[in-house]
């Protein structure tokens, strides 16, 4: 009931700061976007000071007194120095590279602040995650690991950056959020068939030091195996020459949706997105054909790879997808 509660109470001031603190990056903390509160050991050395002051003014104690309204000086310094730890902060950027569903996504969040004060104990949380953030010269990063369970876009919420220095008895915190949501790949399939054969007019070969066709002679180099030097030419340059034969390796690979129609609506998505893995791995050109989208390709590379794998990951859910078939 307490957690519910909680994070009902969380969701509403999520949205009221939203509302209130642009989500537009970079974001400067100001002193209209930082918010202090004492800390559970600022609020017991609070009620302590009260109970002092109270017995020091009952005795007429007046070194107890002065003690006293020293150590609530210090508490009231240690607010403002809170404060001006995350003074002139900027978070100026927060991203993550892509990963398959399942795997943590390594959220960056690089920050700057004006140099000449030092700022320790600045700490990054996210989603139930934390990292240290640490400057350098002006400029830092903190790193978090955030878990993945669907593909698609993945909006990691609000970060809270926030810290306790010097003295614990306060925490200053402020608010960013990412300008764009995360893309998270599809989980491929962990065992399926091998790639289906190619279809085009474009054969593709692969050049290797053993075969049947000799594709051209090339200088040796340190490594080459002596099984694979032509010594006759050799002889007649007066120089180690190696042969390199052709692997021939079948036309464009195509990685049809269609062709999946026995498998259901997520296997077929997990399949195809082995298959660009696999894909690039052999060095194969390949295209992908999805229900409703254009052909992508023939191609290989990773922006291939990013285009073919974001496009699955956006496909609609299974409840959604009529048009799939």
């Amino acid at each position: 009931m307490l957690r519910e509660l909680r994070r009902r109470l969380d969701a509403r001031f999520d949205a009221w700061t939203r509302r209130r603190t642009p989500a537009l990056l970079p974001v400067r903390f100001d002193r209209h976007r930082i918010y202090v509160l004492p800390t559970r050991f600022g609020l017991f050395f609070g009620a302590l000071l009260l109970v002092m002051g109270a017995g020091a003014l009952n005795y007429n104690n007046n070194p107890a007194l002065l003690l006293c309204l020293l150590l609530a000086g210090a508490g009231i310094a240690s607010l403002l120095q809170a404060q001006q730890q995350l003074g002139g902060l900027e978070i100026h950027a927060i991203g993550a590279e892509p990963v398959p569903a399942g795997a943590p996504l390594q959220l960056r969040v690089h920050a700057r602040a004006p140099t000449g004060r030092e700022r320790r104990g600045l700490r990054v949380e996210c989603a139930g995650h934390a990292a240290t953030l640490s400057l350098d010269d002006g400029t830092g990063e903190a790193d978090l690991a955030l878990a993945t369970t669907t593909r698609g876009w993945l909006d990691p919420g609000r970060l809270r950056i926030s810290t306790t220095r010097p003295l614990g008895l306060a925490r200053a915190w402020g608010y960013a959020w990412a300008d764009a949501p995360l893309l998270v790949y599809p989980a491929p399939e962990p065992a399926g068939p091998p790639l289906p054969t190619g279809e085009g007019e474009h054969a593709q070969s692969r050049l290797t030091p053993s075969g049947d066709d000799v594709h051209h002679l090339r200088d040796w180099r340190r490594g080459d195996s002596l099984r694979a030097v032509a010594w006759k030419a050799s002889a007649r340059r007066d120089a180690l020459l190696v042969r390199e034969f052709e692997q021939p390796l079948g036309a464009d690979i195509v990685l049809d949706w269609q062709a999946l129609h026995a498998l259901r609506h997520e296997d077929r998505i997990r399949r195809l997105a082995r298959w660009v893995d696999d894909a690039e791995r052999e060095s194969r050109r390949y295209r992908l054909r999805l229900p409703g989208q254009s052909v992508l390709g023939p191609g290989h590379g990773a922006a291939h790879r990013h285009a073919c794998l974001r496009a699955l990951a956006l496909l609609p859910r299974e409840g959604h997808a009529s048009a799939a078939g």
